[in-house]
């Protein structure tokens, strides 16, 4: 049996709101529960406006990977008092993330998550004692009906055996750009972030070519085998074409 393949989008990038969204692509990444976590009605009325067979998956909450300091902790709407600023972020243990994880839950429980996806940044290396901190937090984590996914940014690609020790560990899937990294740890669910080629660890403003996408068509052939599910979203700036051209080329291979 093979397993299933999902296409879709980091956020609702379709012209024309969720609707659209929802005629062309199966799944999706929330992107707001990042920022800022909406309101439990709002997310519920994403639910029910989705189709019945729509997937959901989600970012976790800045607050338990990025530290308050992180400029995308702009648009999160609370003031952190000073003597708590170094209790949030870099997956510490501590009352403060395991707080926000629990927020991060009741969102990801309303909305029927299928993925939570735990994007840490490049600041949040591979270090023993970051690896203690993840090791600890993933240990104290709930999770409801949802897997975790982790994407460790930074230097973690050069130390893959601490990566693929913890996901084994803890059960997480190890959630890559397969073109700069395949996961180390093999899950029943392959889930792949694009983030477009060339540059650092991301380059939202690359357009991916035909060649890119029948190179991706092969690795992610190769990496559903054995595998439940698979979901490929795309993270660039013309990602909502560039998930469309790849969701027609899939459909036509199979």
């Amino acid at each position: 049996m093979k397993p299933r393949v999902l296409v879709g989008c980091c956020g609702w990038a379709v012209k024309g709101g969720k609707q659209a969204y929802y005629k062309s692509f199966k799944t999706v990444e929330i992107q707001e529960t990042f920022y800022k976590l909406p309101k439990l009605d709002t997310v519920r009325k994403w639910k029910e406006s989705a189709p019945e067979d729509f997937v959901f998956n989600m970012k976790a909450w800045q607050a338990v990977t990025h530290p308050p300091s992180s400029p995308t902790w702009r648009r999160a709407g609370i003031r952190v008092p000073e003597d708590a600023k170094e209790k949030y972020g870099d997956l510490k243990p501590t009352k403060e993330n395991l707080e926000a994880w629990s927020k991060t839950v009741e969102v990801a429980k309303v909305i029927g998550a299928v993925v939570v996806v735990v994007q840490t940044p490049s600041s949040f290396g591979y270090t023993e004692k970051n690896f203690e901190n993840a090791d600890r937090f993933f240990s104290e984590v709930p999770r409801e009906g949802f897997e975790i996914g982790w994407e460790p940014r930074g230097s973690w690609r050069e130390n893959p055996d601490a990566v693929r020790e913890l996901c084994k560990k803890h059960g997480l899937i190890h959630v890559t750009d397969v073109f700069r990294w395949r996961p180390v740890h093999r899950h029943k669910i392959f889930y792949t972030r694009l983030h477009g080629i060339g540059g650092g660890e991301v380059n939202y403003s690359y357009k991916y070519t035909d060649e890119d996408l029948a190179k991706l068509r092969q690795m992610v052939v190769e990496e559903s085998e054995g595998r439940d599910a698979c979901y490929v979203l795309f993270n660039n700036v013309s990602m909502a074409d560039d998930a469309l051209r790849f969701k027609k080329l899939l459909e036509a291979f199979i």
